[in-house]
């Protein structure tokens, strides 16, 4: 989720490639985020840490607090790869990076073939 949508865009493009994951939702402020991941329970968020309304450090804590199972990758302009350490994001990757680090990253942290932001089954 990010506020820009050509970065939205192109995401969606790369990770389209999988044929196993399924995107289902976008947001394009933390509010937002917040509201979708409720809505559409993914197992998991690409998240923008600079968004206006509420911006993705925000957005991220509410998120593990609202969806707890949701695996939550930074994909940011900024090189803040600790905050992968403080207990509210799975992954970092900036955006400079080759794309290949965000697609490892999300598959790292769901292991086997995920279901990438889309609707948990219930059992």
């Amino acid at each position: 989720m990010d506020d820009n949508e050509t970065v939205r865009r192109f995401v969606t493009a790369v990770l389209r490639h999988k044929s196993y994951w399924e995107i289902c939702g976008y947001a394009a402020d933390g509010r937002e985020a917040i509201s979708k991941v409720s809505e559409l329970s993914p197992d998991v968020v690409i998240l923008d840490l600079s968004m206006p309304v509420m911006n993705g450090f925000e957005a991220a804590k509410e998120i593990r607090r609202v969806a707890p199972s949701t695996r939550i990758v930074i994909y940011s302009m900024y090189d803040v790869p600790a905050i992968g350490t403080v207990g509210w994001a799975d992954a970092f990757v900036t955006k400079t990076a080759p794309v290949q680090e965000l697609i490892a990253a999300v598959e790292r942290v769901v292991g086997q073939p995920p279901s990438l932001l889309s609707k948990r089954k219930s059992a």
